[in-house]
């Protein structure tokens, strides 16, 4: 009786805590999704490892095709932090897809009308969208790496049976039937295989735990197919159709990997203490791993589906929540994809969305643009709004600006460099290599005949004032073409008359008013007519002997165009 009622209270104690727990996850889970959905339309505010970035990126190293922004284009024009602005991802097939698309534009018609007709969907079915933010909240995130990375690691652990195990498992059973011969020698028996299986256990399960977390996510992947294969949302019916099918084709996996990817280490249920324990004198786990290890090399085609139309679906949601969180305004790009397409880049309202006070500007491109003016006017950022602006418009299909309209373009930059002292290489080499590299993809795309938009800013500024000119003319030349639009920023005024044939001249101004200077951010017609060098170091207090000087020389300089040492002494 009394052994009853000890089993009784026993149960009665594990059923409160696992019913304590569940109630916990339920709260907590609903807490998360109310966040979830009150912040849709919001600015994210994720905060990001150190490194975190570079495991995001494994989807577009796994899937490289032309026209991709390549690297220094990328980092040129800080494309880490729109990424950061942009993404309400849930999960990690939804943080790594959205970084591929915002590297790989779109130069297909129907891909960008079928990928618009999902941001407009989810945008427009909020209870659909909620279902799927749900399911996309339990698929979770990985960890410290990619899936991807994982994968590829999965081939050094070589081929895996489970032989071994079973005959631990038999002589384990033995030791037991000795028992019934003789309880002492059974008893030192079964204690010797007890901690050999517990140590053996130990040394096997350090070797495959950092793969595990991968056949977690697998398995995550499978119910959130499942899952989101189950919501009626009819604007995903391919979608949901296509991740059932891979659900179906990973049933040998998902069989009995239960005992792999679900424990309760160091968590203190006595459920999971007890299957732990099983675990360890069983291999029970450790069986299942090299199951389930087969299946997933037989199915990373499947598994690479499932992150893709996942991470479809997740960035079409969170490009519709990015949409309404820019406060200054967005349209939906009107993009050429002919190929005889006019060479034409009109932009309406255009600002930059990483700043929090932007200035709008407007330009319309039939041929090159020379942007001059004095220093901190505006000319980079202009710049880099535009380029930010044409990559949005053919990855994410989100212009931050009023119009945008233009053909499809392959985007290139040459603007934030800097010298490779661990390369042994100076400024003005890494310049001429970024410089070439556009070139040469300026010249391919002509026998392509597809469309170039490039951004330079500065050029040549790393070598000596006569031949950064001459070179500077005959760069940016090359780089006006018929189906080439070149965007330069220069403080050479003698460019703006040397380029007059090929390319429009645009400015940006400072006003000094009451020992201050001004900066309006406007783009005007024209060439720069002001200077604001020497005015900024009286403004900073430089002695007036210096300012003075300086001031004659360059006087002197524009007058005649050439330098008076004398000036020097007066």
């Amino acid at each position: 009786m009394e052994s009853i009622v000890f089993v009784g209270a026993l149960a009665l104690l594990i059923f409160l805590l696992v019913g304590r727990e569940y109630v916990n996850g339920r709260k907590a889970r609903a807490r998360l999704l109310e966040r979830l959905y009150a912040g849709y339309g919001q600015p994210p505010d994720r905060e990001y490892q150190a490194d975190e970035m570079a495991h995001i990126a494994m989807y577009y190293r796994k899937h490289p095709c032309d026209g991709q922004i390549d690297d220094i284009t990328w980092n040129d024009l800080h494309l880490d932090g729109l990424y950061r602005q942009i993404n309400v991802s849930c999960s990690a097939s939804g943080d790594e897809y959205l970084y591929y698309r915002l590297r790989t534009p779109i130069y297909d018609r129907e891909e960008a009308q079928e990928q618009e007709t999902l941001i407009r969907y989810f945008a427009e079915h909020e209870e659909e969208r909620r279902h799927l933010q749900s399911a996309l909240t339990d698929l979770g995130r990985m960890g410290k790496h990619s899936l991807y990375e994982y994968l590829d690691y999965l081939d050094g652990l070589g081929e895996r049976g489970n032989g071994r195990y079973y005959v631990s498992n038999l002589l384990l059973l033995a030791c037991v039937g000795v028992m019934f011969l003789s309880v002492p020698l059974g008893l030192v028996l079964l204690l010797g295989m007890l901690c050999h299986n517990i140590v053996g256990y130990y040394k096997e399960y350090a070797e495959i735990e950092p793969y595990i977390a991968s056949f977690r996510y697998i398995d995550r992947l499978l119910a959130g197919a499942a899952k989101i294969g189950g919501i009626p949302a009819e604007g995903i019916a391919r979608e949901r159709e296509r991740l059932l099918m891979y659900h179906r084709s990973m049933r040998a996996f998902r069989r009995n990997t239960w005992l792999v990817v679900y424990t309760d280490k160091g968590n203190g249920n006595p459920l999971g203490i007890l299957l732990d324990y099983l675990r360890m004198l069983f291999y029970l786990d450790l069986m299942q791993f090299n199951r389930a290890l087969r299946a997933v090399r037989g199915h990373r085609e499947q598994i690479d589906g499932m992150i893709t139309e996942i991470g479809r679906i997740e960035l079409a949601i969170g490009i519709g929540s990015y949409r309404q969180s820019l406060r200054a305004g967005y349209c939906v790009p009107v993009i050429h994809y002919e190929k005889d397409a006019a060479n034409r880049l009109d932009i309406d309202g255009l600002y930059h969305p990483l700043l929090e006070h932007p200035v709008k500007n407007s330009v319309l491109a039939r041929r090159g643009v020379l942007v001059t003016g004095s220093n901190a006017s505006g000319k980079s950022t202009f710049l880099r709004a535009a380029a930010v602006c044409a990559v949005l418009a053919q990855t994410v299909q989100t212009c931050p600006a009023n119009r945008y309209e233009a053909p499809a373009l392959h985007i290139y930059s040459s603007m934030s460099l800097q010298d490779n002292l661990l390369g042994g290489q100076s400024y003005y080499m890494v310049e001429i290599k970024s410089v070439r590299r556009i070139l040469d993809h300026v010249k391919e795309a002509a026998g392509r005949r597809e469309h170039v938009l490039c951004f330079v800013d500065e050029v040549l500024r790393g070598t000596n004032t006569v031949e950064r000119i001459a070179a500077s003319v005959q760069i940016l030349r090359a780089l006006c073409t018929d189906n080439t639009l070149c965007f330069a920023a220069t403080h050479d005024v003698e460019l703006t008359k040397l380029l007059a044939a090929w390319y429009d001249n645009y400015h940006f101004e400072e006003r000094i008013e009451q020992k201050d200077i001004f900066f309006p951010y406007r783009l005007m017609p024209g060439p720069a007519v002001s200077r604001n060098a020497i005015a900024l170091l009286r403004l900073l207090e430089y002695d007036d002997g210096i300012t003075e000087r300086a001031e004659r020389m360059a006087q002197r300089f524009l007058a005649d165009g050439r330098w008076d040492g004398a000036a020097f002494e007066e």
